[in-house]
């Protein structure tokens, strides 16, 4: 890839807007659910399933059925989109609110 090339993917990879918001982690072998919030929800499962694989979440219930059940039994969802238009305090705040809503629907863990 020549230097410019690799400069304008750079460029537009920093430009593109984020899709904010909130996702359902689920283990279908035992059902049961995690919500948490993303700042961009195109990046959130690459992240988490690598912390998962490592050994590494923060969260010791959701990586012991990972430990448990693999891969293989835990999907990722988004939930909601929050509207990219909000301004960044807008959103964090949508964020939490709806982060609060989804949580308490679904009898989730909050990520």
């Amino acid at each position: 890839m020549r230097n410019e090339d690799r400069k304008a993917a750079v460029a537009a990879y920093k430009e593109r807007k984020r899709a904010a918001g909130i996702f359902a982690v689920r283990c279908a072998a035992t059902g049961e659910c995690w919500v948490g919030r993303a700042p961009d929800l195109r990046t959130i499962g690459n992240r988490m399933w690598f912390v998962l694989a490592l050994g590494r979440s923060p969260h010791r219930r959701l990586q012991a059925q990972w430990q448990a059940h693999g891969e293989a039994a835990f999907s990722l969802e988004t939930l909601e989109v929050i509207d990219p238009d909000l301004g960044e305090y807008a959103c964090n705040k949508a964020l939490e609110e709806r982060l609060a809503h989804w949580q308490a629907q679904l009898r989730a863990e909050a990520l």
